[in-house]
């Protein structure tokens, strides 16, 4: 399962530590943390998942290399246009705080049907407020769970 998490790459500290924690339970709950790549709240979560010994994943919009927590790096060279792969990539999203680029990545979510929830960001329809990181990834991990097509122990790669 992949989980997004998207925000600020110039992020409050609150928002850091709130991002770190998100990512730290995405982790433990063996899920995949999927981000824009760079600073700020994208770093927090890679930075709390690979503490707990999760995966990251980083689709940049650039081709730099990205922040130090990514095991995997995908550069786009399409700036914000990037934001549709990265949301269309998890099976859920979560978004702490966030500015117009966190913004353009929950309406696309919402466009696409993928669940939104949010950690003092955006209060718009649709996007579900939680009280904390805590419920944010067990709604998160329980809607993933929902979305993602289920494989027979006999085909573990899903059935055409």
């Amino acid at each position: 399962m992949q989980i997004a998490v998207i925000g600020r790459g110039d992020c409050s500290g609150e928002e850091y530590r709130t991002a770190e924690t998100v990512g730290r339970l995405i982790a433990e709950s063996n899920a995949t943390v999927c981000c824009g790549g760079l600073g700020g709240v994208m770093e927090a979560a890679c930075r709390g998942a690979k503490e707990a010994g999760g995966m990251t994943l980083g689709i940049l919009p650039d081709v730099g290399e990205g922040n130090a927590y990514l095991d995997v790096v995908i550069r786009t060279g399409m700036g914000h246009a990037r934001n549709v792969i990265l949301v269309n990539s998890a099976d859920a999203v979560i978004a702490v705080g966030g500015g117009y680029g966190t913004l353009s990545e929950v309406a696309v979510s919402l466009k696409i049907g993928k669940p939104v929830f949010g950690l003092s960001t955006w209060e718009i329809k649709g996007v579900r407020a939680c009280a904390g990181p805590e419920e944010a990834v067990s709604l998160a991990v329980r809607a993933g769970r929902r979305s993602r097509p289920s494989r027979s122990p006999r085909d573990p790669g899903g059935s055409l």
